[in-house]
């Protein structure tokens, strides 16, 4: 893609990206900051093709295939006794679940 004179991409500065990468806590050796500007101005470019394109009437969308929750009916059903509940239960205290204390008094 050639510079552009007239694109933000062609003003950006080798003081600018050591900007940036300081931002971004990134060491960068000062013989690579020309590499960088290159190639952070390539991406920069990119974004603004993706800015330019028109999207008016352009619906957004989060997946760009349809797609459906596939929920199984919400039926209320009979649930379990508290009697076969706690028959499955690896302790039990009375008609509650028996559990190790999480905060235990004095510690």
């Amino acid at each position: 893609m050639p510079d552009n004179p007239h694109s933000k991409t062609a003003a950006l500065t080798t003081a600018q990206v050591a900007h940036v990468a300081k931002l971004a806590r990134l060491e960068v050796a000062p013989g690579r900051i020309e590499e960088y500007r290159t190639q952070l101005a390539a991406v920069l470019g990119h974004i603004a093709q993706l800015d330019a394109v028109d999207l008016a009437g352009v619906e957004p969308m989060a997946h760009p295939f349809e797609s459906h929750n596939r929920l199984a009916a919400d039926i209320p059903v009979e649930s379990l006794s508290i009697e076969a509940v706690l028959m499955n239960a690896p302790a039990v205290e009375g008609r509650f679940l028996a559990v190790p204390k999480v905060l235990a008094e004095g510690d």
